[in-house]
């Protein structure tokens, strides 16, 4: 049962995470904080070494080895304590002494790449395949030759280091602008409420207030307050994508995309197929808003309504029901996987309910050497049981991956990462839609998972697709102005959703109000590419016979198992995910049309029942 308390003190012991896994005290921590110290200015010392021979080159690996796996406890232990009451200014100076400590580690260790790079890689093969130690960072020191065609030398590198410093300016102009300088208007709701229309505000009336008007009022509100600097807007992403271009080119790429896919070696192809067999099938989304706009009985329907639920919930998810529907629903993958996540649950590494000071949201922090940790803060509502879902398919990726990697290859990149809690999200709806006994909380169930790959799969593959053209138009010494972003992003509406939605002008807008592409150009296809990547694993792992099903399973679980030790193209393929295929995109989806009309069914169901 839910605490009725928000007091940290006061909730129970079993709902809190306990810390004293990584560090039994604070003193211990100094101490371990200290030998950290110590480890990074030794580590300068090996300096100038590396060419003496492959001693030296392992043992300068597994200094960074002993310095990576200290530093994760050093660092989690303040942090995750920060994240308990963020009012602790003691524990907050602690962890900003980590930070601190963590750019004094980078400043120590970055000749390392450099002065590796300067020696020949046939000598630096020969040492690995006569050293079966070394051989085992074989991947690493690879992949870092792999770049270094887009290296400059001494001088090139030298001035590229000095224009870095301005690299941010624009994102920064644009947080500055979008939050701090923002000037949201106040709007009056149906029932004389009064709001001010920040992005918070905005994102919760679309998804709650039930009369129209109050939707639409905080739309054109809210994206009214960036048509009023939609110039300067277009003038900072203008700079953004001549910034992009410039470094591209200054590394002889031929391309923004290819510049941004290289350093994990995926081909522009992937990206392409994405929005290509995405556009193709826009008919999918387009046919999933004409049911909810048959649902919702709107004459007009416009993107402030697409948020809005169907029908409300009218059941309270609380949080150890919770952990055993999770549980159960990971059964297809097997009865070790399964325990793995009992025993996450058992192991006192969730911190669950909300408290005073505690820091917002969800996420899984992988603790080396000790388990990952969880922060939760679960309100008793739907979306709350997927987020555990989710954090515990991550919670799943970190176990393997540290259980069966070295160190170097514990971690794991975003284009894999969000596979295993987008792959748990499915799992979970199978489980909670075949235990569902009425068509209202069937309609629940499939318009949460619905909406969340219409927002997750569809709309960052139209955000990709917009990157992509805008970017294209500074290759090609195109002007970027206001207008021809706001074209460009309205012909993308009409395309992915074509008359589905009414056209409202100010959605043209849209482009503007997106951090994403001023802070992580080319950073939203990746939750797209690991949604279709699960959704093709799920389609392997539940379906055909028991042999198929059990052999897709163990390539999932090697997936997991092999953390960063490989091109995430190339996991994934070993898996049985090809995104270079349109059939791995197809395979989202094909599930999606499945739950619309599965969708349809429950709502004539309770269009019949009253």
């Amino acid at each position: 049962m839910k605490p009725q308390t928000r007091v940290r003190s006061e909730i129970p012991a079993e709902y809190k995470w306990d810390l004293s896994a990584i560090f039994p005290s604070w003193e211990a921590w100094d101490e371990a904080f200290a030998r950290l110290e110590g480890l990074v200015t030794s580590f300068a010392g090996r300096r100038g070494s590396l060419a003496t021979g492959p001693d030296a080159l392992l043992g300068a690996y597994r200094a960074m080895d002993e310095l990576g796996q200290l530093a994760y406890a050093v660092y989690y232990y303040p942090s995750l304590a920060h994240d308990e009451d963020q009012r602790d200014n003691e524990v907050g100076a602690r962890r900003q002494k980590v930070q601190i400590l963590m750019a004094r580690w980078q400043e120590a260790t970055s000749w390392f790449g450099p002065e590796l790079l300067g020696l020949p890689i046939g000598g630096v093969r020969a040492w690995m395949d006569a050293n079966p130690e070394l051989a085992v960072y074989r991947f690493a020191i690879e992949n870092l030759f792999r770049l270094q065609e887009h290296v400059l030398d001494d001088k090139g590198e030298r001035l590229l280091s000095l224009v870095s410093r301005f690299d941010g300016a624009a994102s920064e102009a644009y947080e500055a602008l979008s939050t701090a300088d923002a000037k949201f208007p106040t709007i009056t709701l149906s029932d004389g409420r009064q709001i001010t229309v920040t992005y918070g505000e905005f994102r919760s009336v679309l998804a709650t207030s039930r009369p129209q008007a109050d939707r639409e009022a905080a739309f054109r509100a809210y994206l009214g307050t960036f048509e009023t600097s939609r110039n300067t807007y277009a003038a900072l992403y203008n700079g953004i994508c001549q910034r992009d271009w410039a470094a591209a080119q200054a590394r002889g790429y031929g391309s923004t995309l290819e510049a941004a896919l290289n350093v994990h070696h995926i081909p522009p192809s992937v990206v392409e197929t994405l929005i290509d067999v995405t556009r193709a099938h826009a008919a999918s989304l387009q046919r999933y808003h004409r049911v909810r706009r048959r649902a919702l009985g709107l004459e007009r329907y416009g993107l402030y309504d697409i948020q809005i639920p169907i029908v409300d919930a009218e059941r309270s998810y609380g949080y150890d029901a919770a952990r055993g529907w999770v549980e159960a629903s990971v059964a297809p993958l097997g009865d070790a996987y399964r325990e793995r996540v009992r025993r996450s649950f058992a192991s006192r590494s969730i911190d669950v309910y909300e408290n005073e000071g505690k820091r917002s949201g969800a996420y899984s922090a992988p603790v080396y050497g000790v388990h990952p940790y969880m922060l939760l803060n679960h309100n008793d509502t739907l979306d709350a049981v997927f987020t555990l879902a989710h954090e515990m398919g991550h919670n799943m990726h970190t176990v393997l991956a540290h259980a069966h990697q070295p160190f170097v290859y514990s971690d794991y990149t975003i284009f894999v990462a969000e596979v295993p809690s987008t792959l748990n999200e499915a799992l979970l709806l199978d489980h909670l839609l075949a235990q569902a006994t009425d068509a209202r909380e069937r309609i629940v169930l499939l318009e949460h998972s619905l909406e969340n790959i219409a927002g997750t799969f569809f709309a960052q593959v139209l955000f990709a697709d917009y990157e992509l053209r805008a970017h294209r138009l500074a290759e090609t010494d195109q002007p970027i102005t206001a207008e021809i972003l706001s074209d460009l992003y309205g012909q993308l509406l009409k395309d992915y959703y074509g008359d589905a939605i009414d056209e409202e002008p100010l959605a043209r807008l849209t482009w503007a109000r997106v951090p994403h592409f001023y802070q992580s150009p080319y950073y939203v296809y990746q939750y797209a590419t690991c949604f279709a990547s699960a959704a093709k694993l799920a389609e392997q792992i539940l379906t055909g016979d028991a042999a198929d099903r059990a052999a897709a399973v163990e390539r999932y679980l090697d997936l997991l198992k092999s953390g960063g030790s490989d091109y995430p193209m190339v996991q994934l393929r070993r898996a049985g995910v090809d995104l270079g295929e349109p059939d791995t995109v197809q395979a989202v989806i094909g599930r999606f049309d499945a739950l619309v009309s599965r969708l349809e069914a429950d709502l004539d169901e309770l269009r019949a029942g009253g």
